[in-house]
């Protein structure tokens, strides 16, 4: 116990040089090269960082865009949707206004051609009614007309017959 509260100062001197010399080549032999290592480490880990940080802006820069396109894209859809539904609109109202005039030409055709088959049905029920009047009148009179004033007669009953359908 003696030895420990009396130090040897060779004892300390060379303790001190070896530590000395310990920490001189381990700063040579590690140190260095440690530190070397953890800097270049830093600083890849940086330049990551940074690559990072440009690749998360570009990424929003991207997302901003694509969403101002989609936006656009929208807007115009939505564009061509109104203008398809204004140009159904005007089809709609063009095929309308066809149908209606095609509606009203066959109307007055089917009126006119009702209005030919019914003169032509008046004037053969006429031309019916005078030779059976005519017929009549022949048995009644007994004697037989000739077709001359046959058909003198009948003119004349035709033409009173028109004046009187005009009269009524």
């Amino acid at each position: 116990m003696d030895k420990l509260l009396n130090p040897d100062t060779g004892l300390i001197i060379w303790t001190i040089v070896t530590f000395l010399a310990l920490v001189f080549i381990l700063k040579k032999m590690a140190w260095g090269p440690l530190l070397a290592a953890i800097e270049e480490r830093e600083g890849r880990i940086k330049a990551d960082l940074d690559a990072a940080e440009s690749a998360r802006a570009q990424a929003e820069r991207l997302k901003q865009e694509l969403d101002s396109q989609m936006n656009a894209l929208e807007a115009r859809s939505r564009e061509r949707l109104a203008e398809a539904a204004r140009e159904g609109d005007a089809l709609r109202a063009k095929l309308k206004t066809a149908a209606e005039d095609d509606a009203r030409k066959i109307r007055e055709k089917t009126m006119s051609e009702l209005d030919e088959e019914k003169q032509r049905l008046v004037k053969e029920l006429r031309q019916e009614v005078a030779s059976l009047s005519v017929m009549a009148a022949e048995k009644l009179i007994r004697k037989s007309v000739d077709d001359s004033v046959q058909k003198d007669v009948l003119e004349s009953f035709f033409s009173d017959l028109e004046r009187q359908g005009k009269h009524n």
